[in-house]
């Protein structure tokens, strides 16, 4: 006969029931009136009488040490243990020995079989429980400090799995969970200043795209003896703005009026897989941050390179005539000797009504025309330079300059030669191409440009020579900056082994030497632009009164979103049913 009666108190997988029925199976009730047929052997007796199964049965306090010393290591089912303990237990004190054996130190073993523990085995527990229960109220007292934001010394080194979150290291953070703050990247980053572990002008940003931040520190070799075309005799002039530090290309013309752009001969110092360049493919491309620059190569490269830093430079030249309608025709390349007179924006500008600049401008100014005629689009949105010195933020508005047109002209040019130069000569090569947008405007408001941008095609580096949509060129490379872009580098490396009749890099060579650095490129260009948007809101911060004007550029059902033109900075408002595109608010 079934020992198990209506109202017995049983144990069933941890769990305390209550039989409700006997039969072939044994129905039991659990908490909340929850019921199961189970059969004999998988429920334990515990005692004969139990009340209506409550959500819980209290656990009493119940000191099991004296029947630990009784039974001196002899094995006893939970009746008998009881009974050393109660003379007659009730049901809640079954439970409750069983709970203290089960969660305590003296006992382990099953409900048929309890045995007591050695002395030993007891102090070992007993010291792994003290050292937990410590642990949990220093936990407890650390959580209390953060809520208050009294951190001490010590306590930075617990907010690493913080700090982490907040560079998008990991997606968890055990102390914002115990806090029950959201485990974002943005909250951890909040947290973080709050709880003065990061400052409030931290910039997380290039850390989260996984970017190295130091600069290489490689060998540069010697640069080889070679035969070069000297060049020194005619002017050429790197101009650049008043703090740039990496001059890679000057511009000049020779007595005939052949134009010419000089690019740093990067190539006669970085051959193809050689350790700088595996270095240089694996960052991809300088790092522009408003509070430091992160080189490509290594810094020593551009003193040795850079354009005008020594008394000669060398150079790769490329030489091009226009012809009638403006397009550069009659183009050479050659590895040259140059000797280079620096300059800058600001300065030329003072200047670009005098002959020497007049007879570059001329040409390049047709050579515009021609690219407009098929197509070419400037998109005219505010710009501005961001930078950090001595902790304050400066945001410098780019004037539209024509000595800025000058060289920007003559670097496209300069990548137009190279490309039907290399087109004309079969070099694989790498090419930088635009698809035109599905509806070509010709937008001549703020609002028009800012929604004529999102209608624009990426544009794509490929090994197949096609369109360049927003430059209005049928075809076009990238060149004019080797010592800080890794596809101008290929480029170069192309031009210097077809020079010297060396072994060309086959197109499938190239794209998979471009692959590693295009996905590095992404995440740099990411971290500029996240970085630059970091300091103009900290700038914000350090100018509390700062007021400006604001022009709306799109119209939404609920959004309207402003460009801040003195900052290059869009955002959304709440929309005014009163305003229209184009119209200026503070």
């Amino acid at each position: 006969m079934s020992q198990f009666s209506l109202n017995s108190l049983v144990l069933y997988k941890s769990k305390p029931a209550k039989v409700i029925e006997v039969g072939e199976k044994i129905t039991i009730e659990f908490s909340k009136k929850q019921t199961k047929k189970v059969r004999e052997k998988d429920i334990h007796f515990l005692h004969s009488e139990f009340n209506d199964m409550a959500d819980k049965i209290d656990v009493l306090d119940i000191d099991i040490t004296e029947a630990w010393e009784l039974l001196e290591g002899e094995t006893v089912d939970l009746a008998e243990l009881a009974g050393l303990i109660f003379d007659q237990p009730t049901a809640q004190q079954i439970w409750s020995i069983w709970q203290a054996v089960v969660n305590g130190l003296y006992f382990e073993g099953t409900v048929d079989a309890i045995t007591p523990r050695d002395k030993e085995t007891i102090e070992a527990e007993t010291k792994k429980l003290m050292e937990k229960a410590e642990k949990e109220q220093k936990w407890q007292a650390f959580l209390e400090r953060l809520k208050n934001a009294t951190l001490e010394d010590e306590d930075r080194k617990a907010l690493a799995d913080v700090e982490q979150l907040a560079l998008k290291q990991t997606d968890k953070s055990r102390i914002l969970y115990a806090l029950k703050i959201d485990q974002t990247p943005a909250s951890a980053h909040k947290m973080l200043i709050k709880w003065g572990y990061w400052t409030a002008e931290h910039n997380p940003y290039p850390q989260r795209f996984n970017i190295n931040l130091n600069n290489p520190d490689l060998t540069i070799p010697t640069l080889p003896t070679e035969n070069r075309e000297d060049l020194t005799s005619l002017t050429a002039y790197a101009i650049d703005d008043d703090n740039s530090h990496d001059p890679d290309d000057a511009i000049g013309q020779d007595k005939t009026g052949k134009f010419w752009v000089h690019i740093a001969d990067v190539a006669a110092l970085v051959t193809p897989q050689s350790e700088l360049d595996i270095e240089a493919q694996t960052r991809g491309a300088n790092l522009y941050l408003p509070e430091k620059v992160i080189h490509m190569l290594p810094t020593a490269m551009t003193d040795q390179l850079g354009l005008g830093l020594q008394e000669t430079s060398p150079a790769l030249s490329v030489g091009f005539d226009f012809s009638a309608e403006g397009e550069p025709i009659n183009i050479d390349i050659k590895l040259t000797t140059i000797k280079v007179t620096r300059t800058t924006y600001n300065k030329v500008e003072t200047e670009i009504n005098e002959p020497h600049f007049q007879a570059l401008k001329t040409p390049l100014d047709l050579f515009e025309q021609w690219r407009a005629n098929q197509g070419a689009t400037n998109l005219e949105l505010p710009d501005v330079q961001v930078s950090v010195q001595d902790g304050k933020v400066r945001i410098e508005q780019q004037p539209a300059l024509q000595s800025r047109d000058l060289v920007a002209n003559a670097m496209v040019a300069a990548g137009y030669a190279v490309a039907k130069f290399t087109q004309d000569h079969d070099i694989p090569l790498l090419y930088a191409s635009q698809l035109s947008p599905e509806e070509i405007q010709h937008p001549t408001t703020l609002s028009g440009h800012y929604g004529y941008r999102r209608f624009f095609k990426p544009s794509k580096v490929q090994t197949v020579a096609e369109p360049h949509f927003g430059l209005g060129l049928p075809l076009y490379t990238r060149v004019t900056s080797p010592l800080r872009r890794y596809s101008d580098l290929i480029v170069h490396q192309q031009l210097r082994a077809f020079i010297y009749q060396q072994p060309l890099q086959t197109a499938q060579q190239i794209t998979e030497r471009m692959a590693v650095a295009n996905d590095e490129c992404f995440n740099l260009r990411r971290a500029e632009r996240f970085s630059n948007t970091h300091w103009k809101l900290i700038y914000l911060q350090q100018h509390k009164n700062w007021q400006a004007e604001a022009v709306v550029v799109q119209l939404d059902e609920r959004k309207m979103t402003i460009m801040i033109p003195s900052i290059a900075y869009e955002t959304k408002l709440r929309l005014d049913p009163s305003l229209k595109l184009d119209d200026k608010i503070q």
